[in-house]
């Protein structure tokens, strides 16, 4: 599959910006699949052309639209081009592009993913579904990444594979932080390594299952619907677990950076570990943690990052917590304001607040970054989530789970 896919993928025109499109209904789910936001991670690209045009879809109850990202790195098989197209959705970029004359080849493709977005937003009254599909450069497990809010690990809680929170701490503007912003339900999936014809079958087997968790077509318009239930649980190992981003090796400009090799994400870890070298230093690990997403390629500026499970009793509380809103008592703690009268982000003197544990802002739904020595902005996804879209779904009634 991989390798027919491979030669035509560079024959003119072999990937439009719209994968598939269903016949637009205004009410009911709408699921929007992107793949290929970077141009060297074509997995996802090929299991929504199979999927898509392969399944029977009658009977749909709602829209779907399968969108290609990064069409230019596509076609040459490359991350990207002049900048990574999966770090460029901040606010204050995004209202600098709407300024510019001249754009390079990620801004060119920024502005076209943006209209489209836009465009399907109004067309419809949701609830919505984005789902961004990758792949990683080091062998992995399947594995699900989210923006921390209760109807992202509601939805995502029904896939058997790993959920790993708390991203977009180390990240600065993903397109599914931008697409949470909003309010909407928006998740990762890496499908496995690039290149490896699982991935191309977990991402199939992926994009099935969602067709049926977001309502879009009952579970017997899948026949294979346990076969690709089952994929997933085979690949994941049976790892179900809830993991959070505990350290980044960020990359800086010139620094030499190699990753030991035969690493692979989800790998137990113990501390002393030497997992890099970094202009000829050794790059040591400081948890006795899991290893995730070690970079085994030549473009990227995360060289790998560490994560911990979380125990279920903290997520069952942080659930709770949130539901309750008690996050408003936080402006009562010295050193804790209002950015401004929206409140939906926090600002926290170091100087003052020093004292408070992340943790606890973690558990209200906080996720910080830092402005400067002595200043945290803290976001908070509870509040800008649309959850009263989602109250009425199957999958968000259910509250029976570990996770």
């Amino acid at each position: 599959m991989i390798e027919v896919y491979s030669k035509a993928l560079h024959k003119k025109r072999m990937v439009d910006r719209i994968i598939y499109q269903s016949q637009p209904i205004k009410q009911g789910p709408t699921l929007v699949f992107f793949a290929g936001i970077h141009g060297n991670e074509t997995a996802g690209v090929f299991a929504l052309k199979d999927t898509l045009n392969d399944t029977n879809l009658q009977g749909l109850k709602g829209t779907i639209y399968a969108i290609s990202g990064n069409l230019k790195a596509l076609n040459i098989n490359q991350r990207f081009l002049d900048e990574d197209l999966n770090r460029v959705w901040t606010k204050p970029q995004l209202e600098a592009l709407q300024l510019k004359i001249n754009y390079n080849a990620e801004e060119e493709e920024q502005q076209q993913l943006l209209q489209l977005l836009e465009n399907i937003i109004c067309q419809h009254s949701g609830p919505f579904y984005f789902i961004d599909l990758h792949t990683t450069s080091s062998k992995t497990l399947p594995f699900i990444t989210i923006n921390d809010a209760l109807i992202n690990r509601k939805f995502s809680k029904q896939f058997p594979v790993p959920i790993v929170l708390g991203i977009e701490e180390y990240l600065n503007g993903p397109l599914l932080s931008y697409i949470n912003q909003l309010g909407y339900v928006s998740l990762g999936f890496e499908s496995g390594q690039h290149n490896d014809k699982d991935a191309v079958l977990n991402a199939i087997a992926f994009i099935k299952l969602s067709l049926v968790f977001s309502g879009i077509l009952k579970q017997e318009n899948i026949p294979d619907f346990d076969k690709q239930f089952g994929q997933l649980v085979s690949q994941s190992k049976g790892i179900s677990d809830v993991f959070e981003v505990v350290c980044l090796h960020h990359i800086k400009k010139d620094e030499a950076f190699t990753m030991k090799p035969n690493f692979t994400s989800f790998q137990p870890i113990k501390k002393g570990t030497v997992l890099a070298t970094s202009n000829n230093q050794s790059v040591i690990s400081k948890h006795n943690a899991r290893l995730f997403m070690p970079l085994y390629q030549a473009q990227g500026e995360e060289g790998f990052f560490i994560i911990k499970t979380i125990q279920p009793f903290f997520l069952k509380l942080s659930a709770v917590l949130r539901h309750l809103k008690i996050d408003g008592v936080l402006v009562l703690l010295p050193g804790v304001t209002w950015q401004d009268k929206s409140k939906e982000v926090l600002k926290v003197n170091l100087k003052i607040a020093k004292f408070l544990a992340t943790s606890i802002f973690h558990l209200l739904g906080y996720r910080s970054k830092k402005i400067s020595d002595n200043y945290l902005l803290l976001y908070n996804r509870e509040r800008v989530s649309k959850t009263e879209s989602y109250k009425n779904e199957t999958w968000y009634k259910k509250t029976s789970s570990k996770r």
